[in-house]
């Protein structure tokens, strides 16, 4: 079994301290390919060099909407050619954050639209964020996505109806460990309404951990199994059955190489 966490944020402490170590653990538990996901200009810099430093691990580089106010020209300037570096397979995460606005609004749209341009130009494909602003970030993409090389809506706990409006776009959609939470039973109706080869995995570790081992802090690749065990139950599959296709997935929307999807 071969599954590959498509966000993750490696490059965040506890985890940047040992990522050797973090690796391991997870090539011991069958995750053996990762997406270190940027959220600002310093961080996408890092996760560029990281991916750079190991085996089947890749980068996407993004303003995270919180910090879309410090999308400027120049800022953007430099994270296009960071998205021409070697590894990097995605712009993102980038979005709309209207729960914690922690940047203005109009700052959100106007770095998200940007992105969605960079991504156009680069063909790459984009993960996007989006926090009580479902009916926004779709307006946006409507208005500025035509010609995008792929969309998956990241740490998806919204509805089913929301999940298939995202499928009629021809959207992914993918799942953390929140699916497990015994209060996310939402989320398990939209992961139970998104086909396999249109469903992907991951942590966004260091954060959320899954049942059964919520409480380990902090959230790393090793610990996606559960999630995996978990969705496979719910789909009514083997978890072999699930990583092979949602692994298939991954690696057809984000460009990898075919041996990640062993």
């Amino acid at each position: 079994m071969d599954l590959i966490d498509t966000h993750c944020h490696l490059t965040f402490e506890p985890l940047a301290e040992d990522v050797p170590g973090v690796l391991e653990r997870s090539r011991q538990a069958g995750v053996t390919a990762w997406i270190t996901v940027g959220t600002s200009l310093a961080d996408s810099r890092k996760a560029v060099e990281l991916a750079g430093r190991h085996e089947n691990l890749y980068a996407s580089v993004g303003i995270h909407p919180h910090d879309a106010k410090d999308a400027d020209a120049a800022a953007l300037g430099e994270l296009k050619t960071l998205a021409r570096s070697e590894k990097v397979v995605a712009i993102g995460e980038t979005g709309l954050d209207f729960h914690y606005n922690f940047s203005k609004q109009p700052d959100q749209k106007r770095a998200f639209a940007d992105h969605l341009n960079i991504a156009k130009e680069l063909d790459l494909p984009v993960i996007i964020h989006s926090r009580n602003a479902f009916a926004e970030t779709l307006e946006i993409l409507d208005r500025c996505g035509d010609g995008l090389k792929g969309v998956v809506f990241h740490c998806f706990s919204g509805s089913a109806d929301q999940a298939r409006q995202l499928l009629d776009s021809g959207y992914y959609v993918s799942f953390t460990g929140v699916v497990t939470f015994k209060n996310a039973q939402t989320a398990r109706e939209a992961a139970q309404a998104v086909p396999v080869d249109r469903l992907m995995i991951e942590t966004d570790c260091p954060y959320m951990s899954p049942e059964p081992v919520r409480s380990q802090k902090p959230n790393e690749p090793a610990l996606m199994l559960h999630t995996a065990r978990f969705l496979a139950e719910l789909r009514g599959l083997s978890v072999d059955q699930l990583a092979r296709q949602s692994t298939q997935a991954a690696v057809r929307f984000f460009g990898l190489p075919p041996a990640c999807g062993v």
